[in-house]
């Protein structure tokens, strides 16, 4: 009795294995046909060009501003012996990158102070 129970226990393990798998290779099998790999590969493409375009319009709008004199630089607000600090290192004005402007909640517009 005991041999019979561990071979049902044993046959239907392996019967959801082998469905389970056979699942899974057709799934896979789906995901690479070539119709598919296609649609994924001109979504990437398509979304690369969109971003080298972004890219291409934010810089060519730089270099306009800076050829009109309308943009300003870190260099040109420091004097002479001025140092730029990052993480209290000193480094070049020109090597700083500024990504991301962050505005302080009490700067924001419309924000009233409280009067001590």
């Amino acid at each position: 009795m005991k041999r019979l129970t561990w071979f049902v226990g044993g046959a239907a393990a392996g019967i959801a294995g082998a469905s389970v798998a056979k699942k899974k290779v057709k799934a896979a099998a789906h995901e690479m046909a070539p119709a598919n790999v296609a649609k994924k590969v001109s979504g990437r493409v398509r979304d690369a060009y969109d971003d080298g375009k972004r890219a291409m319009r934010a810089k060519e709008a730089e270099l306009r501003a800076r050829r009109d004199g309308r943009a300003n630089t870190l260099a040109d607000d420091l004097d002479e012996g001025d140092t730029v600090l990052v993480d209290g290192m000193p480094v070049e004005p020109g090597k700083v990158i500024v990504l991301k402007q962050v505005r302080d909640r009490n700067d924001a517009p419309g924000h009233r102070r409280r009067q001590a």
